[in-house]
This record gives C-alpha cells, structure tokens and sequence, in this order.
C-alpha cells in the first residue's frame, strides 16, 4: 500500500463558486484515495503582507497548515492578465518563513487565457525553491469550456495532464514522507 500523504489545496479565488474552486472540488475524490485532501478556506483572512515582528495569527494557521501538509495543490485564476493580489498576498507571508521550501507543488492555472498568471506563478515558486516540476505545472486555457457544472474536467487533453499532475505529486509526496523530508 502507498503512503498516506496529506495534500493541501488552495483556490486562487475567494469566490466559493469559482472554476478554481470547483476544479478543487472535483479532484477531493481522485486524492483522497492516498490520504487526507484538505481545501484552504482562510485566504480572505489573511492580512497584507507586513514583515513586523509580530505574526498575525490567520498567517500562523496558514504557515501551519501548509507545514503540515506533504504536498500542496494550487488551482488559480488570471486577474487582468496577473495572478490573484489574495493568494499571492497568502505565499509571500511564506517567503522568510519557508514552507514551501522542497515542498512538493502542484500547480493549475484555470482561465480564460491564463498564460501570463502561469508564468508568472512559476516564477513566484522557483524563487521559493518550491519543490515543482514541469509534469505539476497545467495551465487550462478557456476553463469554461473545459469543465462541467461541479468542476470535473471534460477536455481529453486537460484531463491526461491533470492525471499526470496527480500521480507525479502523488509520487513526489510518498516519496518526501518516505524519506522523512
């Protein structure tokens, strides 16, 4: 049997009904199945950046939280050809902290085009030293048009990539708790 691993998902947006919510959604399923599958609700708590000594305690739930999770699955939108202000708000509470320092990640870019976002966000985690490779890195341009009403994906070609985004965080996980990273 495989190790158990837990996986943290976070959604780009704050809107509850958004793609990259849903597609989150619809993956709780296929993850579960290697272990715990927890999806980050608290990103519109979190407070502006602000590197004073002292921690709000919203940034030390979100530290703990993606700590303790063995693998972290980000789905985002692209907001005026950028990435979203909240969740990148969210990751640079992590930057002298470092959390997602060999941190296996996963990363869905779901949006009208998206190209920009992804890119960008790829840049964000390489400067992390995040732990993310190219087989954990999907972009799904018109996500629209790509995903049903509950957010499974319904494009062929998105489906086999996001397959392979999950068994290559899967692999990269068991592998990091196996090793007791």
């Amino acid at each position: 049997m495989e190790q158990q691993i837990k996986i943290m998902a976070v959604s780009g947006s704050l809107r509850s009904s958004s793609s990259t919510t849903r597609v989150l959604e619809a993956l709780q399923a296929r993850l579960e199945q290697y272990g715990s599958y927890f999806l980050f609700k608290g990103l519109a708590a979190i407070p502006p950046f602000d590197d004073a000594n002292e921690t709000p305690i919203e940034v030390t739930v979100w530290r703990q939280h993606l700590q303790e999770a063995d693998a972290v699955l980000i789905c985002s939108p692209e907001y005026a050809f950028g990435i979203p202000g909240a969740l990148k708000n969210a990751i640079d509470w992590t930057v002298a902290s470092g959390e997602l320092v060999n941190k296996p990640l996963a990363l869905i870019t779901a949006a009208t085009s998206g190209e920009k976002a992804h890119a960008a966000w790829l840049d964000v985690f390489n400067a992390l030293s995040a732990n993310i490779t190219p087989e954990r890195s999907v972009l799904i341009s018109h996500v629209r048009a790509k995903i049903d009403g509950k957010g499974n994906i319904t494009d062929p070609p998105a489906a086999e990539a996001i397959k392979i985004l999950i068994d290559s965080l899967v692999t990269s996980a068991s592998s990091s708790v196996t090793a007791g990273n």
